[in-house]
């Protein structure tokens, strides 16, 4: 079989390999669709997230879906869950298993990722996937999961004015879900003009540029923003993970407001104006991954309720795999998903 291997910043190769071999409690699946993820693309232009560093060439790819070959799941179209907690710590006892100091993740540290003809994967981490939803779509319910996540933690209330920061794929995500949350208002923050108009296409109410909040007078006047009908939301999500995004989040808020970290920053720093943030008394949230959130993400698919086919703008086989990093990287669609098998 073949499988893309990150050696070092930039350096992904495909190699011939053999086949894994499923253990006690595991399936094969035959990879359909990957999809490319922000962090991904830290490993790939930085060899590593975070404070994780390369180890060893490493398959990527933890937005996952394809057929079981063989097993209790044979011929099942399936989302992988790339998560596989420890389900021993007091982390994972207590419910939290998207913390679990001992998890292994797809893509991640010295666990092979899906991009890869087969992957070996624990079964209990299998989702079926109903006829609605196609393979590549499918890739979009592991975002779609971390979406949920942040808006669990962000506690939006009916009538609520929500300001989500950077339309990524995870970012207009969150602003379809903001909206079937209830949210009386949703404005979209993006310095791209096509995921501007994404977002406006997912729901949002308007969709600014950070200059234009600034030229609002958001961080000191106290009018309102347009389309949020108030002086700041009560609710900010930012999805950027960088000190820009943050420090604008932070300043979006109003006194009293929520704002919850989602994006990763590149230095492995986050920072923002304290002095904001404590006279504003703002709670502030950080999402580590999601919880147990997968069949909650295919039902809201399958109902019609979460549309994650339009977010699929650019579609690559294998041996393309590295313009479909480029594609990512320079960020001139939505979300990239590379086709392993056909």
């Amino acid at each position: 079989m073949q499988a893309a291997r990150l050696a070092g910043a930039g350096q992904l190769r495909l190699h011939d390999e053999e086949p894994p071999v499923p253990g006690p409690g595991e399936s094969l699946v035959r990879v359909g669709a990957v999809g490319l993820c922000g962090s991904d693309l830290h490993w790939w232009g930085e060899g590593g997230i975070g404070d994780a560093r390369l180890t060893r060439p490493l398959v990527l790819g933890h937005e996952v879906a394809g057929v079981v070959e063989g097993g209790p799941l044979d011929g099942t179209a399936v989302a992988v869950d790339p998560a596989v907690p420890c389900e021993q710590c007091p982390v994972c006892r207590t419910g939290h298993r998207n913390l679990c100091p001992d998890v292994r993740f797809a893509g991640h540290g010295s666990t092979d990722g899906g991009l890869q003809e087969l992957l070996a994967w624990p079964t209990a981490r299998l989702h079926p996937l109903p006829a609605e939803i196609g393979l590549a779509g499918a890739t979009v319910l592991e975002p779609l999961g971390v979406a949920l996540h942040a808006m669990d933690l962000a506690h939006v209330r009916l009538g609520a004015s929500v300001t989500v920061v950077g339309c990524g794929p995870i970012g207009l995500l969150l602003v379809q879900l903001a909206r079937l949350a209830g949210a009386g208002s949703v404005v979209a923050v993006e310095p791209l003009a096509h995921r501007r108009q994404a977002a406006l296409d997912a729901g949002a109410d308007a969709a600014h540029t950070p200059a234009d909040l600034v030229a609002t007078g958001v961080f000191t006047a106290p009018d309102a923003v347009p389309g949020l009908g108030s002086p700041g939301a009560d609710v900010v999500l930012e999805v950027v993970g960088s000190r820009g995004a943050v420090e604008l989040a932070v300043r979006s808020a109003r006194p009293g407001g929520r704002v919850v970290l989602v994006g990763i920053p590149d230095d492995d720093r986050t920072a923002f104006p304290a002095s904001v943030a404590r006279r504003k008394g703002l709670t502030l949230a950080v999402v580590r991954r999601m919880g147990e959130v997968y069949p909650r993400a295919i039902d809201l698919v399958r109902r019609g309720l979460v549309d994650v086919d339009a977010l699929v703008t650019g579609r690559y086989p294998l041996h393309e795999v590295g313009s479909a990093f480029a594609a990512a990287a320079a960020r001139t669609g939505l979300k990239v998903v590379v086709e392993v098998s056909s």
